[in-house]
């Protein structure tokens, strides 16, 4: 059964979003890591003072295995994370419903 994951990152949305248009490619580097590891769907989304990122994985273990890699920490502090207070991390079991879509 795959697992879907919330992250909630408090930050600089403006850095992140710039950091998307001129960073592509070190996004692009983390996302074939993570497909390689069992990333099956990612999203991100933007708040007020946070970023959220909503992925779909193989397993929850795969995904805290990817998501504690030190370079993958670095690089959220460079684009606007703010590493001084750890994330708010949901893991769920994914499950099928009648009205999914």
């Amino acid at each position: 059964m795959s697992a879907l994951t919330v992250v909630k990152v408090s930050g600089d949305i403006g850095r992140f979003r710039q950091a998307l248009l001129e960073r592509g490619d070190e996004f692009a580097k983390f996302t074939e890591e993570a497909k390689s590891k069992g990333a099956l769907h990612h999203r991100f989304g933007i708040g007020d003072g946070f970023v959220l990122v909503v992925d779909e994985w193989q397993d929850a273990d795969a995904f805290m295995q990817f998501f504690s890699n030190p370079e993958l920490q670095t690089f959220i502090a460079s684009v606007g994370g703010d590493t001084s207070t750890p994330p708010d991390i949901t893991l769920t079991e994914a499950i099928s419903s009648p009205d999914e879509f």
